[in-house]
């Protein structure tokens, strides 16, 4: 490290603040606590903090912050969905991740890379023409592309996919981005801690006091919490939570995996996804490869990495890029996916008054945590759901009312 800046670092003159204050007693009381200190909790307790004023929230974390499917994630920004409701969410996501940097006074290397969904048959040919003339209904540029489009975005491609699959076109979407993970969980429970919210890790909830039919407390590994408010936000551990209260959801959970190559000088500009050969790939500021597949089929809850997937990968892989046999492979890891039947995540208010659910993200949910946040937040705060999560609530499975994203997120990404 040179001299200059290490004596920059060690000088009394340019104190670096601490990026969370470490809260050391739990308080007796809270008006809202948030389980979970991924990026959906943080951005719910920042979003409460700054629009509603309400700070007096403890976000309770049994690990560290973000490290749970938030630091688990392949970092895939896009809105090109297939309802409308979806669509509309997402784009607003999408609207807030452009300035977060500047809000966070953080560097997210948020990255618009352009997105391709490709289609290998007629009918996903059929389907691409058809998400594309719902985004463009709602305003988010999303286009049918054919494969000589394709091959001038990516020369590198092999279009035939070995002769497997061969790629008949695309649903480009030119605002896809990429951004680093981690740094948005931090930026947002920096951003809530300034604002007075108490950042809990290292404290598992072990139980949810319900009287009535509303909550009245929470008890932690730490002591009790009184509080009439609780937002579940713990992703694959949501069944866990809601069994406390006695809500029954229809959230399965399975692994999702990924891996990263080695390094490499930059060569990738869009982001690729297959649903036919079960892929997404993009490159990664450091030049790393960053590449996924679809769930494991099986029901696990369990973050255990496997060998098989890393062989069916990069088997899929090299169909699409001959060229990187010889890469090596610097890890990979696994995270848990709560699946809902119709794709589409399960927010808002629940038959239990004071909880509040931010769950059955799947395979899509570091997308949407901004607008997740601001979303969820005004719920807590109203107790009212926002209008952009009508089509998510939870009683939609029990009145046949589903939102049927398979379409859209058929392919862990």
């Amino acid at each position: 490290m040179p001299w200059r800046l290490l004596r920059f670092g060690l000088s009394s003159k340019h104190p670096e603040p601490r990026m969370f204050t470490a809260p050391t007693e739990l308080r007796a009381s809270y008006d809202v606590v948030i389980i979970g200190a991924g990026g959906h909790g943080l951005a719910a307790a920042y979003y409460l903090a700054r629009e509603h004023g309400i700070t007096n929230v403890a976000v309770l974390e049994k690990g560290y912050i973000g490290g749970g499917n938030t630091g688990r994630n392949t970092t895939i920004i896009r809105s090109n969905y297939l309802t409308p409701e979806g669509v509309k969410f997402y784009d607003a996501s999408v609207q807030l991740w452009q300035d977060l940097s500047e809000d966070f006074d953080l560097n997210l290397f948020y990255s618009t890379r352009g997105h391709f969904t490709l289609a290998h048959t007629d009918s996903a040919v059929r389907t691409m023409r058809w998400r594309a003339e719902v985004n463009k209904h709602y305003g988010v540029d999303s286009e049918l592309v054919g494969p000589d489009f394709v091959k001038r975005a990516c020369p590198s491609i092999d279009i035939s996919c070995n002769g497997h699959a061969p790629i008949l076109g695309a649903l480009y979407h030119a605002p896809g981005s990429i951004a680093r993970h981690d740094a948005v969980a931090w930026g947002y429970g920096r951003g809530a801690c300034q604002r007075g919210v108490e950042i809990h890790q290292q404290t598992a909830v072990t139980g949810i006091e319900v009287k009535g039919g509303k909550v009245v407390g929470v008890q932690t590994s730490r002591g009790h919490i009184a509080t009439n408010k609780v937002l579940c936000a713990v992703a694959g551990s949501t069944p866990r939570v809601t069994d406390m209260v006695g809500i029954k959801t229809p959230i399965y959970i399975h692994p999702l995996q990924a891996m990263v190559s080695e390094p490499m000088k930059p060569w990738l500009d869009h982001i690729f996804v297959s649903g036919s050969l079960h892929i997404y790939i993009s490159q990664s500021a450091r030049g790393e490869l960053v590449m996924g597949a679809s769930l494991d089929p099986y029901e696990l809850h369990s973050t255990r990495s496997t060998l098989d997937f890393t062989e069916g990968l990069s088997a899929h892989m090299l169909d699409m890029f001959p060229f990187l046999s010889n890469v090596k492979v610097n890890r990979q890891w696994s995270g848990m996916a709560d699946m809902t039947p119709d794709f589409a995540p399960v927010m808002g208010k629940t038959p239990v008054e004071g909880f509040y659910l931010d769950s059955g993200w799947g395979t899509w949910g570091f997308k949407a945590t901004p607008v997740c946040g601001k979303t969820m937040a005004w719920t807590v705060a109203k107790d009212s759901p926002h209008e952009l999560i009508t089509g998510f609530s939870l009683d939609r499975f029990r009145n046949y009312s589903l939102t049927g994203e398979k379409g859209a997120a058929s392919v862990g990404h």
